[in-house]
């Protein structure tokens, strides 16, 4: 039987698998989505867990303002910056350039 945590990191990449190339979305903006606001570190941690899953794109995840603040936990940790590159997205001192213009909102993408 899986754990309450367990079953809120499945919550989490089944949103962030949804996350089209060339955008990114922020922890905070998925734990909302799932009503859980105020749980953006527990996003994070999902997110540091999955490094492993190959069909979960952790690198189009940042904090609010658009820092790579996950970069740390890809191997090496440029990792995280050349994948967001490699989709068209420019980052310069570890900040997505326009993000408020590439963010995805699940609240809004995933509107019923």
């Amino acid at each position: 039987m899986k754990t309450d945590k367990e079953n809120f990191f499945e919550l989490v990449y089944q949103v962030v698998k949804l996350i089209p190339k060339g955008r990114a979305t922020s922890y905070g903006a998925i734990a909302n989505y799932l009503g859980a606001k105020g749980s953006a570190r527990t996003v994070g941690y999902a997110m540091n867990a999955c490094h492993g899953m190959k069909d979960v794109p952790a690198h189009r995840v940042v904090n609010r303002q658009g820092l790579l603040t996950g970069k740390h936990h890809f191997s090496p940790p440029e990792k995280m910056q050349k994948l967001l590159e490699e989709e068209g997205l420019t980052i310069k001192e570890d900040k997505i350039q326009n993000f408020k213009k590439i963010f995805w909102d699940p609240n809004i993408e995933l509107a019923l």
